[in-house]
């Protein structure tokens, strides 16, 4: 028996083990504090929208342990949210990259002018966006980082108008902007770019990838990127009102999570299945 034996006892397809249990678990309760929103307001709602982005980045980087091990999971939280802390500081500061904004104190504690929760979100959507980016650019580094890039900014469509309309933060110069989509500049979508693909080439060169006999290595990244694509546009274009968003924001991480699932779907079904 080899040393690797010891630590990875045999498995069959699809035992995934308790910590990607957890993971599971943790993002099915982020969906479920994100279907809540609607329902909510005041109080209530922001202590929803704190939860939701405590539990997505805890399923984050509790899969990233379970399939890339503890100290991925540490890299993870320091990298990913060390960057989105940086860049969100310096953007407060000076208006540099997203363009001059301020925080409203709304969404707890701050540091810099940033809200502490403000880089577990640049966690929360970067693992999956990394994820996503291997799988679409394949062994070519500079397209794993442009697609994980682009998969993480354009997650900002949806999320900016949200936070906006909620009064989280607000813009000092928030024209020009997106046809349907006031209230926030194009600088800021320029700067999510720049700094979304920071993140993911730093998320990229730091993790590593799952073992080749890992089961189930896309399961929570794959279901968090498909219910932020598909629940963004349906909620945006149903329950909020706003259709520009549903369609900027539909459109474009479409582009890019569709070909995803596509690909972990073709995947999966190729799997050979454990014997009865």
């Amino acid at each position: 028996m080899t040393a690797d034996a010891v630590h990875h006892p045999a498995r069959t397809v699809g035992d995934v083990g308790p910590a990607r249990r957890l993971a599971r678990v943790l993002a099915a309760a982020a969906v479920l504090a994100q279907i809540a929103y609607p329902l909510l307001d005041g109080a209530a709602l922001r202590a929803d929208t704190i939860a939701t982005v405590l539990l997505f980045a805890a399923a984050s980087v509790t899969h990233c342990a379970a399939t890339r091990g503890v100290r991925a999971a540490v890299l993870l939280l320091a990298l990913g949210g060390g960057a989105g802390l940086l860049a969100e500081a310096v953007g407060v500061a000076t208006g540099v990259p997203f363009g001059s904004y301020a925080y409203a104190g709304t969404l707890g504690p701050q540091v810099a002018g940033v809200p502490l929760i403000v880089p577990l979100a640049w966690v929360m959507m970067g693992y999956p966006a990394l994820v996503l980016g291997r799988r679409l650019g394949g062994a070519h580094d500079a397209r794993v980082v442009l697609l994980g890039g682009l998969a993480l900014a354009a997650w900002d469509l949806f999320l900016d108008p949200q936070m906006v309309a909620a009064g989280h933060w607000t813009w000092q110069f928030p024209v020009p902007a997106l046809p349907g989509v006031p209230g926030i500049p194009l600088t800021n979508y320029a700067g999510w770019v720049l700094v979304a693909l920071v993140v993911v080439g730093l998320l990229h060169r730091a993790l590593p990838e799952p073992p080749a006999d890992a089961p189930a290595p896309h399961d929570v990244p794959a279901a968090l990127l498909a219910w932020t694509w598909a629940g963004s546009t349906f909620g945006n274009a149903v329950f909020f009102g706003r259709p520009g968003v549903a369609l900027w924001g539909g459109v474009a991480m479409g582009l890019l999570v569709v070909p995803y699932l596509r690909s972990v779907h073709r995947a999966r079904a190729r799997r050979p299945r454990a014997p009865a």
